[in-house]
C-alpha cells in the first residue's frame, strides 16, 4: 500500500455518496473570551505573552493562536468557567513558563511530564483563565510519522 493510503479514509463508509456533505465545513475558529478587565487581558494577551494581532476593532482585538486566533472582546462579569482551559503548544515549555515567571504570572503548576507523554505548565491570566502551555517531545506518538516506509 502507498504511503498516504488509510482505511479510514478510504473505506466505504466515507465514500458513501453525502458523506462529506452531512457534516459542518468550518472555514475559521476562535475562542472568544469576555474579560472583567478588557485592558488588562489585552496587555497580558499582547505584552506578556507576546501573541501577534490578527486584527482589531472597536471593544475588541483578536489574536493569532497558533492554527486559530483568540479574541478579547466586550466584558464579562464572572470570569471563566473552571472547566475552561486554553491549551497552547509551545517549542520550549521551560523557556516559555521561566520567562512568564519573570513577567509575574500567576503560576499553577510548574513545567512536568505527564503521564500520557506530554510535557505541560499550567499559569492563568490575569482573570484567572487557566492556560496550559504544552510541548511534544521528539519521541511522543504525536510526532511519530505512522506512514509506511
Amino acid at each position: 500500500m502507498p504511503w498516504w493510503y488509510s482505511p479510514v479514509l478510504f473505506s466505504s463508509a466515507w465514500r458513501e455518496p453525502g458523506r462529506y456533505k452531512r457534516g459542518m465545513e468550518i472555514l475559521n475558529s476562535r475562542m472568544i473570551l469576555r474579560p472583567r478587565d478588557p485592558d488588562g487581558a489585552v496587555e497580558f494577551y499582547r505584552d506578556v505573552l507576546g501573541l501577534a494581532i490578527f486584527r482589531e476593532f472597536p471593544g475588541g482585538i483578536v489574536f493569532f493562536l497558533g492554527q486559530g486566533f483568540l479574541e478579547v472582546s466586550g466584558q464579562g462579569e464572572q470570569g471563566p468557567s473552571p472547566d475552561q482551559v486554553l491549551w497552547l503548544q509551545v517549542r520550549d515549555v521551560r523557556a516559555e513558563f521561566q520567562r512568564l515567571r519573570e513577567r509575574g504570572v500567576t503560576e499553577l503548576a510548574e513545567p512536568e511530564r505527564q503521564p500520557w507523554g506530554l510535557d505541560e505548565a499550567w499559569i492563568a491570566d490575569p482573570d484567572g483563565m487557566r492556560i496550559v502551555l504544552v510541548e511534544i517531545p521528539e519521541d511522543h506518538p504525536l510526532r511519530t510519522d505512522v506512514r509506511q516506509r
